[in-house]
């Protein structure tokens, strides 16, 4: 039996959903994986354009194994030589959607809203590269650009890490790297609609199964696309399973609920605040997975680029006094 519910899907999002089933294409995992990478890519014309103003450079990190593609954005504002704070950002896609391009405007956003640098990690995707790829990528391009702070003129004390789904999960696993490897003192880690538990499927599974754009289909077959018969329950990969949360940096949590992952996101909120990390979990209860991308339809999507970016002028600038 359906589930009797008040909220129904904010229609600004409603009407996405319905161009897309209007386009009549299957879904993710059906499509096969070149179709769904090309789609992906076309989606971009729903995040929106980079903002003017903004210097767009492209890096090479070095990584366990090989280079590491990372485009940076500045505002042109700021001149190119002052050290500035730095937000490193990882897309989503299950691990085997996305590319460096993915966050271009949510990124360019963000530099240009603060005045910082927003680092976008080009991450190994899987089937190619299973996991534990992403992870490593992910943990190298941040400690590459924090050795690195000096020569870009970046702020190695004013650093955070962000990501939206398979990449928020990326984020959160660079935080709790970075407190027990010895890593860069973080100040902030932004969580939208984060993967956490790939071992279980939570009731959110059952609740919000299909038709709001995730499916629960779509991410079993992104699960074992990216696993490859690796254990679910490794904390790289599910971070809600880590032996321990406590001493990570502030978090900023959002979760839809419309939303398969809805459930292991709000857990992950709950363990956060239980282990006395301070933890904001915004609860869009009327929006769909991806939204947070959609800034040019989604008056939702450009209310949390404002929540974002304020949490980030706190966390990044707090006791600044240059």
């Amino acid at each position: 039996m359906p589930d009797a519910r008040i909220e129904t899907v904010e229609p600004e999002s409603q009407a996405v959903l319905d161009m897309i089933a209007a386009a009549g294409r299957p879904p993710l995992h059906e499509e096969g994986l070149d179709a769904a990478r090309e789609g992906m890519r076309a989606s971009r014309l729903l995040l929106g354009a980079i903002p003017p103003e903004t210097h767009v450079s492209d890096l090479v990190a070095s990584g366990m194994a090989g280079d590491i593609p990372i485009r940076l954005y500045r505002p042109l504002a700021v001149p190119i030589d002052r050290a500035v704070p730095l937000l490193v950002y990882f897309h989503g896609g299950g691990w085997v959607l996305g590319d460096i391009e993915t966050g271009d405007a949510l990124c360019a956003s963000l530099a240009q809203r603060l005045g910082i640098a927003v680092a976008a990690v080009d991450y190994r995707l899987a089937p190619e590269h299973p996991f534990p790829a992403a992870v490593e990528d992910s943990v190298a391009a941040l400690d590459w650009l924090v050795a690195h702070a000096h020569v870009l003129a970046l702020r190695p004390d004013r650093v955070a890490v962000a990501g939206d789904s398979a990449g928020g999960t990326l984020a959160a696993i660079c935080a709790i790297q970075a407190r027990d490897h010895a890593g860069p003192a973080l100040r902030a880690q932004i969580l939208l609609y984060p993967v956490t538990d790939l071992a279980r499927e939570s009731d959110s599974y059952r609740r919000n199964a299909t038709g709001y754009l995730l499916t629960a289909e779509t991410m079993r077959w992104f699960r074992e696309q990216y696993l490859a018969g690796a254990d679910p329950s490794d904390w790289r990969a599910s971070p809600l399973h880590a032996p321990r949360l406590d001493d990570l940096p502030p978090a900023l949590i959002v979760t839809c609920g419309f939303d398969p992952l809805h459930d292991e996101g709000a857990a992950y909120a709950a363990r956060l605040t239980a282990a006395r990390v301070p933890t904001r979990h915004l609860a869009y209860v009327r929006q769909v997975h991806g939204f947070a991308l959609w800034g040019k339809v989604s008056h939702d999507a450009e209310q949390l680029l404002g929540e974002v970016a304020d949490e980030l002028r706190d966390r990044l600038f707090e006791d600044d006094n240059d």
